[in-house]
């Protein structure tokens, strides 16, 4: 896959993001539950029973052949705001999948440039030790013909041997990221993911760290998810301020009765269908709870305020850590470039001179090692760099759109 390609998967696939979204899914069942009571309710069912004497009740009504009830909340503040703390918990549901979205395309990314990485400089670990067994091949020679020491061929070997286990070091390296990287995206641990080497065009980076700390407070997914939740504690302590005012509820029933309860023998007059519907009207008078309830929702609240307030100084020096890291960056590429600029003018001088017969073998294998020491660093700056940056825009909101909008 190339870097658009695994990200765009992970977003579709990725099993924190699908835990995420059921998360979001139960806070609009919560919302659904707490509508419940506004919503007429009706039951039936029979209190049939043989009456002998006064018919009297059976759980608070009378005995009848056929029996129906219905209740639905009239008015209830109380509710009322449990209803529209259930909808803002919803809308901060959706800023925790946002962020897991981000975090999900961060991660894919990184594991995506370890992988990449680990493959390209274990391609030159691999070139270099062929050119460090070539060096070897001659000192072996040389040490026959009594031109060098052994120490010498221990020391060339010793070298082939270091550079056989980096390579072999980075291969491990390079499947273990590949697995990482296939279960980010959504696949069983058992597959790989290999990255197709491409190259990128830089990502559009904010005018100034000053517009990238802007930014970041704007599109924060956790800045918005905080205050939403200060938001639905607000409003859970108006609701609970509310537990104190009337409440109207609405009641109906009907009941069939018979003659065999003794209705005919006790009453007036028997009426075979009765009904009624009404009001239910409920007054609070004292109530304790509400005053604890209220004292802890506003202990709450507060701590949300607290965590949101840390959460933007966080925030705003992480952003400042992740400009002053990809300044080093950037600088250390710099350098990195060239650097392997002289060393690969250097060689071709070395391969010049070899035609003549000005230098060895040896002398020029050595020099190309050295080329692929400063093609390594070069490698490693670059995909610093490239990680810097990815880390920059993680933190402004930007991550996931430059990472789509990759022409890869």
């Amino acid at each position: 896959m190339t870097l658009r390609q695994a990200v765009a998967m992970a977003l579709k696939q990725n099993p924190d993001i699908e835990l995420a979204r059921l998360d979001a899914e139960s806070a609009r069942s919560a919302v659904r539950s707490a509508q419940d009571p506004f919503l007429p309710h009706v039951g039936m069912g029979s209190g049939l029973a043989y009456t002998n004497g006064f018919p009297m009740s059976i759980e608070g009504s009378a005995p009848a052949v056929l029996q129906a009830r219905a209740t639905q909340y009239l008015f209830n503040r109380q509710q009322t705001y449990t209803i529209a703390a259930a909808k803002e918990n919803v809308r901060g549901a959706g800023f925790d999948v946002g962020s897991k979205r981000d975090e999900v395309a961060y991660r894919t990314t990184a594991v995506f440039l370890d992988a990449e990485r680990a493959g390209r400089v274990g391609e030159l670990a691999r070139k270099e030790a062929e050119s460090l067994d070539k060096v070897l091949e001659t000192v072996r020679a040389q040490v026959s013909e009594g031109r060098a020491l052994p120490l010498a061929e221990k020391q060339a070997a010793f070298s082939v041997a270091k550079a056989r286990q980096i390579a072999e070091s980075l291969e491990l390296e390079q499947a273990g990221a590949e697995t990482t990287l296939a279960i980010v995206v959504g696949y069983p641990a058992a597959d790989r993911v290999r990255p197709v080497v491409t190259e990128r065009a830089a990502p559009a980076m904010p005018v100034s760290e000053e517009a990238a700390v802007e930014s970041a407070m704007e599109s924060s997914n956790e800045l918005k998810k905080l205050q939403s939740q200060i938001t639905a504690k607000g409003l859970e302590m108006r609701g609970e301020k509310a537990a104190r005012l009337p409440r109207v509820d609405l009641v109906a029933q009907y009941g069939l009765l018979s003659k065999f309860n003794n209705y005919d023998k006790y009453f007036a007059a028997f009426q075979r269908n009765n009904g009624e519907i009404g009001a239910s009207f409920q007054v609070p008078l004292f109530s304790p709870h509400v005053k604890s309830q209220l004292a802890q929702t506003e202990t709450e609240a507060a701590r949300l305020r607290l965590e949101l307030a840390n959460a933007r100084n966080r925030i705003a020096g992480d952003l400042q850590q992740s400009y002053r890291d990809m300044k080093k960056a950037q600088t250390a590429a710099e350098v990195a470039r060239l650097d392997l600029e002289v060393a690969r003018e250097q060689l071709n001088v070395d391969l010049a001179q070899m035609q003549e017969g000005r230098l060895t073998l040896r002398q020029v294998e050595e020099a190309r090692i050295l080329e692929s020491d400063k093609w390594i660093a070069f490698y490693d700056a670059q995909y610093a760099l490239e990680k810097a940056r990815w880390g920059v825009l993680r933190l402004t909101g930007g991550l996931t759109g430059a990472l789509l909008a990759n022409s890869d």
